[in-house]
């Protein structure tokens, strides 16, 4: 890969299809190529799983998350490696709202997991309500 600038990279992240490449991707310092490798269909669970590591700021890294607990490449480690990233955000206060919601979708992890996200100290009531409703409809 002899990419040139940022763009170069964004663009690639965008479009490419071989997991091999995501991966090599993964370990650039941008993070908006790392929100375009977390929208990517083709980005495999064990890129996934590394980018559930990365930081930058809150925002990225709120945004990053939620983006990674939607993928639908995700598999069982992915989602409780997201789970646990949430956890500890919520835990220092921060607010990683969208990501517990998109976690509450999902059927990997047992719903009483995700309430517990509710009960940590950056959860505000607003967010346990919003998280009762989509647990609720999981049925």
């Amino acid at each position: 890969m002899s990419l040139r600038t940022p763009a170069d990279y964004l663009e690639l992240a965008r479009a490419e299809n071989d997991s091999s490449v995501l991966h090599q991707l993964a370990r650039c310092p941008y993070p908006f190529v790392w929100h375009a490798l977390a929208a990517n269909p083709h980005t495999a669970p064990v890129t996934l799983l590394d980018l559930s590591t990365a930081q930058d700021s809150v925002w990225n890294d709120n945004r990053l998350l939620r983006l990674l607990a939607e993928h639908p490449r995700a598999d069982h480690t992915v989602v409780r490696a997201v789970r646990d990233a949430v956890a500890a955000k919520l835990a220092e206060g921060e607010r990683p709202y969208a990501a517990v919601l998109a976690l509450a979708g999902r059927m990997e992890l047992p719903a009483e997991e995700v309430r517990q996200l509710g009960t940590l100290r950056g959860a505000s009531a607003r967010l346990r309500s919003r998280l009762d409703r989509r647990l609720g409809l999981r049925g």
